[in-house]
């Protein structure tokens, strides 16, 4: 079927980052197996809670610093959770601009306070920017909607939002359980495998009407 949408995922597909940075960083600190909290594929309840609003980031960060030594201050702990957030190419944002003339475009992320605190700031230091909203139709993330991926109702939340005919949609993600995810509530999917390619090469023999 013809592809009149695409929603985005944000981190892995448009801005870089590195899962392994944040367990690195908590290992440091004192949590030995912090990869059987907190991975790509999968979390423990607190990162679920965090990530859709149902606690802020003050008893976040608390709930991780019973699990570490006394002397790690919070600081130290917002600092390891952010690890993982690198940089979003400026021709990222070239593309989504020329993308969003062609197709309705969204962005649909499972994100949390403190990342989108550094990841705003970024974007205002680096691209002059204050949010992503200029670049698509709408912009969700999970702590702000109370829907995380790979939930149908996340999806269908963000359609229903645009009018957005779920079988005539795109989702595109770098996490498979996402993507699934997507396919059970409609919609076309597919899976953007970071260590083989990039967004922009991906889509781009798909985009026909931006050649």
């Amino acid at each position: 079927m013809e592809i009149k949408n695409i929603i985005f995922d944000l981190g892995g597909v448009l801005l870089n980052i590195d899962y392994n940075k944040t367990i690195a960083a908590f290992e440091q600190l004192g949590i030995p197996n912090f990869e059987s909290l907190y991975t790509q594929a999968k979390q423990t309840k607190v990162f679920d809670h965090y990530e859709t609003g149902k606690i802020d980031s003050t008893r976040f960060v608390n709930q991780l610093k019973t699990m570490l030594p006394h002397s790690i201050s919070k600081k130290e702990i917002i600092t390891a959770w952010n690890a993982m957030l690198e940089d979003l190419p400026s021709e990222r944002l070239e593309f989504l601009s020329a993308v969003n003339k062609a197709y309705n475009t969204a962005l649909l992320s499972n994100t949390n306070p403190l990342h989108l605190e550094v990841f705003h700031e970024h974007l205002r230091l680096v691209h002059g920017q204050k949010s992503l909203q200029p670049y698509f139709d709408g912009v969700y993330f999970s702590s702000d909607i109370g829907l995380r991926k790979p939930n149908a109702e996340a999806f269908i939340y963000v359609c229903n939002q645009h009018d957005y005919e779920p079988a005539q949609t795109l989702f595109i993600d770098d996490s498979l359980q996402h993507v699934e995810g997507a396919r059970h509530a409609g919609l076309q999917s597919i899976y953007l495998a970071t260590e083989q390619t990039n967004v922009i090469d991906l889509l781009r023999p798909l985009l026909t009407k931006l050649n």
